[in-house]
């Protein structure tokens, strides 16, 4: 399986907080990173995103069918993320746009073993894959990029 985790991108600072939408930096941010990922994506990638109105501009960036995941918003847990992208055993393909801190701690627990409080840079993609090799499962980064990283 793939799981791919995109942060949605920067937004402004305002209240209330699920309505915050993105800043023009975070235009750009979303519409680089969704250009280099659209190409990209497994065929029949599901796509998740957060209700929060910045990672529904995020996700829209793409030009792709989403669901929106109420188990993907700003108080989830690793466990919420976890079952919502199915990972490891949904097969095929996943990309969740959320947020901070929990993207953060679920990169770490994929990678680690244990949760911590790893940072995800605003509109930054952390993709993964499992594999089974000798008889074990592994975890394996395939790709770790912030937008300012991507070129259009």
């Amino acid at each position: 399986m793939e799981l791919i985790l995109w942060r949605h991108a920067e937004a402004v600072d305002t209240l209330p907080d699920a309505t915050r939408r993105l800043s023009g930096r975070g235009e750009r941010q979303a519409a680089q990173m969704a250009a280099w990922l659209k190409p990209r994506l497994p065929k029949q990638t599901r796509i998740l995103a957060s209700p929060a109105t910045r990672c529904q501009q995020t996700v829209q960036a793409l030009g792709l069918d989403f669901e929106t995941s109420r188990l993907l918003s700003t108080d989830s847990s690793v466990a919420d993320l976890i079952a919502a992208s199915e990972w490891p055993t949904g097969g095929g393909a996943a990309l969740i746009v959320g947020h901070q801190p929990t993207l953060g701690q679920l990169a770490a627990l994929l990678l680690s073993g244990q949760e911590a409080d790893w940072t995800v840079k605003k509109g930054a993609v952390w993709w993964f894959s499992n594999r089974v090799r000798d008889g074990e499962t592994q975890t394996v980064l395939r790709a770790c990029l912030g937008s300012d990283l991507v070129e259009n």
